[in-house]
């Protein structure tokens, strides 16, 4: 049981190394277009979205080999654990 609660941690860790730095650029971008709004008085929808999603696409282009890496770590990790894991 210790090798499924091992890989069932590395892959909470995983998502949150692969996610967070995507997930922390679209919030601060989105806090920064909200605050930006709300002084203006501007009700526009898509004052916020487009940002967040030109944001999001360059935090993918450039954390993108890192990402990966993280992945291929992990995916590396539960195929060589594996058979430790279905015992």
């Amino acid at each position: 049981m210790a090798g499924l609660a091992e890989a069932s941690q590395g892959a909470l860790l995983t998502v949150f190394y692969t996610a967070g730095p995507i997930l922390a650029v679209v919030l601060v971008i989105g806090l920064v277009a909200s605050v930006l709004l709300a002084v203006t008085q501007v009700n526009e929808p898509t004052l916020s979205f487009v940002p967040k999603f030109f944001a999001t696409a360059a935090a993918i282009a450039v954390l993108g080999p890192w990402l990966l890496h993280q992945l291929e770590a992990f995916t590396i990790s539960v195929f060589t654990s594996l058979p430790r894991i279905l015992q």
